[in-house]
């Protein structure tokens, strides 16, 4: 059994969804079908055309009784597949009349709270939805010089008593959602020593927490990884829980420091990735292990995510003779690691031993200021975007959207680009490529010398040898992928293509046409005698594509 296997075992014992089947219901006439929406485990029927767009079938989610969110923040799954292309029809998916379609809604993290003293005062607090009522009285403490005991201060919303380790995210659902809270005097017995020689002594019953990086090479320099797994372990240590995030369609929580008032990391089990066994967002289980994206497996989503950080090269050079921290395209830090923790998705139970340690990638907490969903692209300089596009096209990232490339305004007024999640990087086949940039303007400028040198100096061959140092020998379909992404950025480059012009030949212009890539591909395996290897498998390929490079740009 393969690592990645832990992700799909053991086998479920039945599911619950219909996905994939007909319940009786037939064809209705004309184009309307009737279609079943699964949310949080709860079943909505609704009437579509087959003729809609995915587009439009969020909107009518939106008006759906029941079902609320923006249609930015709606995830759409059908037969074990993300259906992210919005202008695509819900017929291209292959949805007929009576399946079933699951909904993943992201909530946005901030809430607006309002809380209210027994005496009248007010104060206004914008709260991360993952955080807790404890956290929310430590801002209460520096907002309000009136609460000096703010620890004996309890904490009413509705008139029932909010505990401390209570999260936002369970008390407020709505993404609209206002919390009034009322603040008084806590009415429990405070305890006094009758005797100075009387104490309480509180005692940890034992280890509740294990964490630890997953070292495959000990030659491998951690140093950069070293203040985040410290953090992230003080964290713990100190009883400061993961908390799992609203959004995604996997299980991703975020690491608290020592005090519990900052995020440090963000852990990603391989066992709670989409379609995975410990999924928390009700998908269900891969049936032949093949992720949301075509070309990608469950349970190697944290591959991945190292992937991505690893052969961020830094301009001074690979990761193994350069002790840059963040490399060209600004990837987080990350490491696999594993830990084992209560808060954890654990559906058939938990207890404190081995069999329930989590495998996954951890990474750098990155202070941000939003994600460019916020924003529109204008706000962003031509070499933010492009050290983005060149990791992605390097990449062949199956997921880059405007909600996993994050931004930060520095001081000095420039807004910094900084791209999160990619679990969906070298997929086995080109198929699912999507890039969001692809149509923002900064795309149809052309690379400047600095990058195109930066370019210049990627090699595929010594980047697949890095991946097996750092414990990931990567399948031969992804190292395919990576040659042949690698030498499409090369030989566009030293053509004078523009991001768009290259991301256009990887990217599909709709469901069922092949891109210019794939093209490329079938053919050279077409021109070969069986039997052939990748030697001659690569020569093909870029014989053809210099031929169709010539046709597409003369």
């Amino acid at each position: 059994m393969s690592i990645a296997d832990v992700a799909l075992t053991p086998i479920y014992k039945e599911s619950v969804h219909w996905q994939n089947q007909q319940v009786g219901l037939g064809a209705y006439p004309g184009e309307s079908i009737l279609i079943y929406l699964t949310v949080n485990g709860a079943v909505t029927p609704m009437r579509v055309l087959e003729s809609d767009s995915i587009a439009s079938v969020k909107m009518r989610i939106q008006t759906c009784k029941g079902i609320v969110g923006n249609k930015k923040k709606q995830k759409l799954v059908f037969g074990g597949r993300e259906l992210a292309r919005n202008d695509s029809l819900i017929k291209d998916y292959g949805v007929t009349a009576g399946n079933v379609l699951h909904l993943v809604l992201r909530l946005s993290d901030l809430i607006f709270i309002v809380v209210r003293t027994t005496c009248g005062k007010e104060f206004e607090f914008q709260i991360d939805r993952h955080r807790n009522v404890g956290y929310l009285k430590q801002h209460i403490k520096k907002k309000g010089k009136g609460f000096l005991d703010v620890e004996d201060q309890d904490i009413f919303r509705d008139g029932e008593k909010l505990d401390d380790q209570k999260l936002f995210h369970d008390i407020c659902k709505s993404d609209d959602d206002v919390i009034h809270l009322v603040i008084k005097e806590s009415a429990k017995v405070k305890a006094r020593p009758i005797h100075k020689d009387l104490e309480l002594s509180v005692v940890a019953a034992g280890v509740d927490f294990c964490f630890e990086p997953i070292i495959v090479n000990p030659k491998i320099n951690f140093l950069p990884l070293k203040d985040m797994i410290n953090s992230t372990f003080d964290g713990l240590q100190k009883g400061n829980h993961p908390i799992r995030s609203s959004e995604g369609t996997g299980g991703t929580y975020f690491m608290q420091d020592s005090t519990g008032m900052e995020f440090v990391s963000v852990f990603k089990p391989m066992d709670e990735e989409p379609m995975a066994v410990n999924n928390p967002r009700g998908l269900p289980v891969s049936s032949n292990g093949e992720g949301l994206k075509r070309g990608t497996r469950v349970g190697e989503g944290a591959f991945r995510e190292v992937a991505a950080y690893v052969l961020d090269h830094p301009k001074a050079g690979p990761r193994m003779v350069s002790s840059e921290v963040i490399g060209f395209a600004g990837v987080p830090p990350t490491a696999m690691v594993k830990c084992l923790h209560k808060a954890f998705n654990h559906p058939e139970g938990y207890d404190c031993s081995s069999k329930h340690f989590k495998m996954g990638s951890l990474q750098v907490f990155m202070k941000n200021d939003g994600n460019c969903e916020d924003l529109g692209p204008g706000a962003f300089s031509v070499q933010e975007v492009h050290k983005i596009t060149v990791l992605d096209i390097r990449m062949a990232n199956a997921d880059r959207h405007a909600g996993n490339i994050l931004f930060k305004r520095e001081a000095n007024g420039q807004t910094l680009l900084i791209p999160i999640d990619h679990g969906y990087c070298l997929p086995e086949k080109f198929e699912d490529c999507t890039f969001d940039w692809l149509y923002w303007p900064q795309a149809s400028q052309p690379y400047s010398p600095d990058t195109v040198d930066y370019i210049k100096s990627l090699d595929a061959e010594e980047d697949l040898e890095l991946l097996k140092y750092y414990g990931w020998d990567v399948p031969i379909e992804c190292a395919r992928t990576l040659r042949v992404s690698t030498m499409l950025l090369k030989k566009g480059v030293e053509r004078g293509l523009t991001p768009y012009d290259i991301g256009s030949i990887m990217c599909r212009e709709n469901l069922n046409k092949e891109s210019v890539i794939e093209e490329i591909v079938c053919e050279a395996q077409e021109s070969l005698l069986p039997g052939y290897g990748e030697t001659e498998f690569l020569e093909s390929v870029s014989q053809i594509m210099n031929s169709r490079l010539e046709k597409l740009w003369k």
